[in-house]
């Protein structure tokens, strides 16, 4: 089925305006800030000229944005933010406060570099930053697939199985201002896809039943400390829950509308590779054009794409991983507890449970903005092809920095 009623050619944070407009949300918070601004300010005009029936709060900051978001979801409204950058450490209070309340939200992240040095440009160390705060994060690789991910976000996050709140990530300057085709659904066949909202099931905040909410719980005594560890435990079930929920919401989108994501892992080449780019984001492309090349150069590389990264499709990850003998993994953050990126950690954790024994490197690029460039993934696949050819080291291979001080590879 093709449920389009017709293409537009826009930036990311206008493919995802329109996403959130589609999704019917009844409440939007804004806060602007570089480069997520257009995005609000698409809202808002959509909010102004009546296309988006929803109620808009500009509120003096982001802690006010998502503390306000989570009395609307609590009063059984949809609603929607974004942020990036310092506007997400501002609002990291009830960031980490939303999962815990079990509240379906979505927000998208336009991902930026964060402070300091000083930097407006993108980058993913916002999210990587928060990635263990409890939100599940999907990553996009392109317009497009922002514009169809926003929608399917409010299915996922609002599926008894889950009850989480959902970002869904986009890079900053590459995906929010990059101009591009998409195609854009009908209304009736999106309102048809996500169905009534079912926001607030598990709370039901009602002025005619006054209950409390987020009581204080835990501590020395030992009844409150087993109802503490009981939720936690729940938390942690719905997380594991919308792996098979954001696969199931793919499958039912690619029906409806005729476009195919990997919901978890994406594929590229991999079958009969010998080594494997590990990309997230909007970076995919090159490596992808880089692969192509390398395949002509008689270089046996593919691509492994991570789609959903919280929670970590560790099924999905190690049984593309299986079909390769070396991995470089390549990071736009840094994971300043390992001296690598945070990713490489995140690959390293899921080959454990393998028990296989294969060279992973990390590499980090496109930091503050930086371009990665078909150049740099053909260096990633070369030096990867090196590693696999040196053979089973005991010692974990340097982080490779591509671009430091301008000086090309830097170890």
């Amino acid at each position: 089925m093709n449920n389009m009623s017709r293409i537009a050619v826009c930036d990311g944070n206008e493919a995802a305006a329109i996403g959130v407009k589609l999704s019917r949300p009844d409440v939007v918070a804004v806060y602007p800030i570089t480069p997520q601004s257009s995005l609000v300010e698409y809202l808002s005009k959509f909010i102004a000229e009546g296309s988006l029936d929803a109620e808009l709060m500009n509120l003096e900051g982001e802690h006010s944005v998502l503390s306000a978001l989570q009395g609307a979801c609590l009063a059984g409204a949809r609603t929607y933010t974004a942020t990036c950058g310092p506007g997400l450490a501002f609002m990291f209070e009830p960031y980490i406060r939303t999962p815990g309340l079990r509240l379906p939200m979505v927000a998208s992240l336009v991902n930026r570099d964060m402070l300091s040095p000083q930097c407006v440009w993108g980058g993913q160390q916002d999210v990587m930053t928060v990635r263990d705060a409890g939100w599940i994060h999907l990553f996009c690789e392109s317009a497009q697939e922002v514009l169809d991910t926003v929608i399917m976000a409010y299915r996922i996050a609002e599926h008894p199985d889950v009850m989480l709140p959902v970002n869904i990530n986009h890079d900053g300057n590459y995906l929010s201002y990059g101009v591009t085709r998409v195609e854009i659904p009908e209304q009736p066949a999106v309102d048809a896809f996500l169905g009534p909202k079912n926001v607030n099931w598990h709370t039901a905040l009602d002025p005619d039943r006054p209950m409390a909410v987020d009581p204080l719980t835990g501590g020395a005594d030992a009844e409150g400390a087993a109802v503490f560890a009981a939720y936690r435990q729940s938390q942690c079930r719905g997380m594991q829950s919308a792996l098979h929920v954001i696969a199931e919401v793919h499958a039912e989108w690619a029906d409806a509308f005729g476009r195919h994501y990997a919901p978890l892992v994406e594929e590229y080449r991999v079958d009969g590779a010998d080594i494997a780019i590990v990309t997230i984001g909007s970076m995919s492309g090159a490596a992808k054009d880089a692969v192509d090349a390398a395949r002509e150069r008689g270089v046996a590389a593919g691509v492994i794409r991570i789609k959903t990264f919280r929670p970590f499709p560790v099924e999905a990850f190690v049984h593309a991983a299986a079909q390769v003998r070396a991995l470089g993994v390549v990071d736009r953050s840094v994971s300043f507890g390992w001296n690598c990126g945070p990713v490489a950690q995140e690959v390293l954790g899921a080959l454990y449970r393998t028990g296989r024994t294969i060279p992973v490197l990390s590499f980090i690029g496109g930091l503050a903005g930086a371009d990665l460039t078909q150049e740099h993934f053909d260096e990633v696949i070369d030096s990867t092809v090196r590693a696999l050819e040196a053979g089973p080291s005991p010692a974990t291979p340097e982080t490779v920095w591509l671009d430091a001080r301008g000086e090309g590879a830097g170890r």
